[in-house]
């Protein structure tokens, strides 16, 4: 175990990398969006669709996953969520037709829901106590990291299915790292229903529920956006994919700085005022961005701020997790909050498609934005004072 203060960096690398790659297979969709149209003879909403399908399994299996570590280790799951990446995408990168495409993004579901279940539990056992928010802040930088990297090899490379191999490639690299990370106990069989009790309890809070309200719409938000941003810079900009790509990737890293800023300015400002601020900030800009109102600079901005002021949200959730959970059952809240990003990730690139696709650009502004202040209300409610005795959030 690393001494007091002293984080672990080969281990913590190791589980990051592990996050960043598992989210280049969500990231890799949107930027290789006109390619597959044209390969596959498909629409926007078949296109949100493949980002959907990953989120399906997400929402279906978090929570299930949750137990998972709990009771067979978090090194072990963590491994295999990286070999499902692989088999994912090298049976996709082979995919002949849409369907198999559809359906090898459901074990790269998979892997993603193991990945992103056992990263933060790993963390939060070999960080030293006094850097653990520090590290979960990190660790909730893998998505924009995973999206942004996926941006960018992806018009490195071109065709989509390059970029499928090019994800097998790095899960491969994933899988061995992960060797460096220490074992964790099981808890086994003889702990499960104790297991099973603790669960009974956290689902019996209001803050859990309300937590895993915010984390689905603000990925609803987030996903709303990044599925499909090149495509809107090129066909309302009139942008290259090339051009689009790049910013597509800037602003997904603009969602970094949020992230990291977040346990300092939720020490200053309480964890549900800070939630509260991200949502109608997103909201704000989601009004901004989608509509043709606003000349082209103006969107460019809005969008790297639609990133960076939601890139308060994650690392707030996952260091509200470890106040809101009871003993043993953290990663069990962990699963619920990937639960409510997996429903978000779905249902944000599904709506914002066939909105698209029927009713142009303007009504996905109108839902994102109406998704970020639902997410702003449950972020308020979940720090009321009342909500403390019950598991709440508010800092400690």
């Amino acid at each position: 175990m690393p001494s007091a203060g002293q984080i672990p960096l080969g281990p913590t690398a190791a589980v990051l990398a592990s996050g960043v790659i598992a989210a280049f297979h969500v990231g890799k969709v949107a930027i290789v969006a006109p390619h597959l149209q044209l390969d596959l003879s498909i629409g926007l909403a078949a296109v949100g669709w493949l980002t959907a399908a990953f989120a399906t399994l997400g929402f279906l299996a978090s929570a299930p996953a949750g137990a998972g570590v709990v009771i067979h280790g978090d090194r072990r799951m963590l491994r295999l969520g990286t070999v499902c990446l692989v088999a994912g995408a090298v049976g996709g990168s082979l995919a002949p037709s849409y369907g198999m495409l559809l359906a090898t993004r459901v074990l790269e579901g998979t892997g993603f829901v193991l990945v992103s279940v056992a990263g933060p539990r790993i963390l939060e056992r070999i960080a030293p106590p006094a850097r653990r928010d520090f590290v979960l802040a990190l660790w909730s930088c893998f998505m924009p990291a995973g999206m942004a990297a996926a941006m960018l090899i992806g018009l490195m490379l071109g065709g989509w299915r390059p970029v499928w191999c090019a994800g097998a490639l790095l899960a491969a690299g994933a899988a061995l790292a992960i060797g460096r990370v220490p074992a964790g106990a099981a808890a086994g069989g003889s702990t499960r229903g104790s297991l099973r009790s603790g669960l009974a309890l956290l689902v019996r809070r209001p803050a859990p529920w309300l937590l895993l309200l915010v984390f689905a719409l603000y990925s609803f938000c987030f996903f709303a956006l990044f599925s499909f941003l090149p495509v809107l810079l090129a066909e309302e900009l009139g942008w290259s994919l090339g051009a689009a790509g790049l910013l597509g990737a800037v602003a997904s890293a603009a969602n970094i700085p949020g992230n990291l800023a977040s346990p300092a300015l939720a020490a200053r400002l309480g964890r549900g005022r800070l939630l509260a601020i991200a949502g109608l900030g997103m909201a704000g800009c989601a009004v901004g961005i989608f509509p043709p109102l606003l000349p082209a600079p103006v969107r460019v901005v809005l969008c790297l701020v639609f990133s960076a002021v939601g890139g308060l949200v994650p690392a707030t959730l996952f260091a509200a997790a470890g106040n809101v959970a009871p003993a043993r059952t953290t990663p069990l809240l962990c699963g619920l909050l990937m639960q409510g990003s997996a429903l978000g990730q779905m249902a944000g690139p599904v709506a914002v498609g066939g909105l698209v696709d029927s009713h142009g650009w303007s009504s996905a502004g109108w839902a994102t934005a109406g998704a970020g202040l639902l997410g702003a209300l449950a972020g308020a409610a979940a720090a009321r004072p009342g909500r403390q005795s019950c598991g709440g959030i508010r800092r400690d």
